[in-house]
């Protein structure tokens, strides 16, 4: 019986490669400050519908159920109203600012296509209670820097900068209210991916065409972007960025800067995204705390999707993931099986990773299985007892040692 549609399979290959990614999502993070939590995969399905009563696409998207004490729960589709709870609920327990990230599981009921699955894995990060420009730049430089990380360069991917007050502001100059603003930034949102048709009647109840739109968002001021851009600069960074106010981000707590990653191929895929939500924390704390905040995500389906398509970013991440053995311990003769057991776990506790053959086979098959398994050194244990030999396995050289002196002879690893 096969997966679900839009779930996944991790075979050891499979495996190797979500590491790799995950392990560059947290040392990366880690570089800059940031701090690891999480949060429940289950949550109340009030939770999204408190900040998405306009009947955003996440609610649609919501595998939501009723659980066995009659709540109404969903499994979670993102991060951001995780953390704006958890925020709330303890910010008082935190110096400011908060930088935070994490690495979770997510879930949305969407058609299943390249790049779009129904569970994937996510890299989230925030900068909680900072509302300068400079915050921003931060959570731009760690996306940047992310990419940089896999092996990608300016050639292949852009940050495209927008800014939601802009956006805003000019909505409220042709005089449209809430609502007919909501109307505005979804149809902005889809400029890219719809008929001009369909958008244009939608935006005829808020008095404007897609023709107005395009004029915002090829005549918008840079001055927004300005602080951003200067700190970015002083990284050397300005050549990801790429101001572009046609991004909006289809969530409706964005309130300041947003922007997406793009791939640079023609398919010009959505790597990341994310902005700034400065009002969110305050309306889940029911007007409490009210902290500015931004943050981005970054999935592991399209970014893996580009891994395997860039040469450099995939013999990256190949030679980035060790073999699975480091020293194979080869059981010559039967008889002395006991003593090899000894040789294992002493290899073991010095931290090699160690592996042997499990039942009887012969000494050729278990040096097969030892490069199968990628091992560096065989250590052969046999009628010589107690001496052994080391065969390192790329050259085939081979010396003998007395097994009282094995630990002196492997060493620890990081130290050869």
């Amino acid at each position: 019986m096969p997966a679900l549609p839009g779930f996944r399979d991790f075979y050891p290959e499979d495996c190797a490669r979500r590491n790799y990614v995950v392990e560059t999502w947290r040392f990366v993070a880690r570089g800059y400050g940031f701090v690891e939590y999480d949060g429940p995969t289950l949550e109340s399905g009030d939770l999204y519908r408190k900040k998405n009563e306009e009947g955003a696409e996440i609610l649609e998207q919501l595998y939501y159920f009723r659980d066995r004490g009659d709540r109404e729960v969903a499994l979670r589709p993102e991060m951001t109203p995780t953390l704006a709870r958890m925020v709330a609920a303890r910010e008082k327990h935190y110096r400011k600012p908060m930088k935070w990230f994490c690495v979770s599981n997510f879930f949305r009921h969407e058609r299943q296509q390249k790049g779009r699955l129904r569970e994937f894995l996510q890299f989230n990060a925030d900068i909680i209670g900072e509302s300068s420009p400079e915050a921003d730049a931060e959570i731009v430089a760690l996306a940047v820097d992310l990419m940089r990380s896999f092996g990608f360069s300016e050639e292949h991917f852009v940050v495209r900068l927008s800014d939601r007050k802009a956006w805003m502001d000019f909505l409220a100059s042709r005089g449209c209210d809430e609502a007919q603003s909501r109307l505005a930034l979804e149809c902005a949102d889809k400029i890219e991916r719809e008929p001009e048709e369909k958008l244009n009647q939608k935006l005829a109840s808020a008095g404007l065409t897609v023709a107005d739109l395009r004029t915002f968002i090829s005549g918008g001021s840079p001055e927004a972007f300005e602080p951003v851009l200067a700190a970015l600069g002083a990284r050397g960074m300005t050549r990801f960025v790429e101001p572009d106010l046609s991004i909006v981000r289809g969530l409706a707590y964005y309130t300041g800067v947003v922007f997406e990653i793009f791939d640079r191929s023609k398919s010009l895929r959505a790597l990341a995204g994310g902005g700034r939500y400065d009002g969110l924390i305050k309306g889940l704390s029911d007007g409490g705390a009210d902290l500015p905040a931004i943050g981005f995500g970054m999935g592991d389906v399209v970014l893996g999707h580009l891994i395997d398509e860039t040469p450099a970013a995939d013999e990256r991440r190949k030679s980035a993931n060790p073999p699975s053995c480091d020293v194979f311990v080869v059981i010559a003769d039967e008889a002395r099986r006991g003593d090899a057991l000894g040789v294992v776990q002493e290899a073991r506790d010095l931290g090699w990773k160690v592996d042997f053959a499990l039942k009887p086979a012969k000494v050729g098959r278990q040096f097969q299985d030892a490069e199968g398994i990628g091992a560096a050194r065989a250590i052969l244990v046999g009628a010589e007892w107690p001496v052994l030999k080391i065969k390192t396995l790329a050259t085939r050289q081979e010396e003998a040692c007395e097994r009282s002196g094995l630990a002196e002879r492997l060493g620890i690893p990081g130290d050869r």
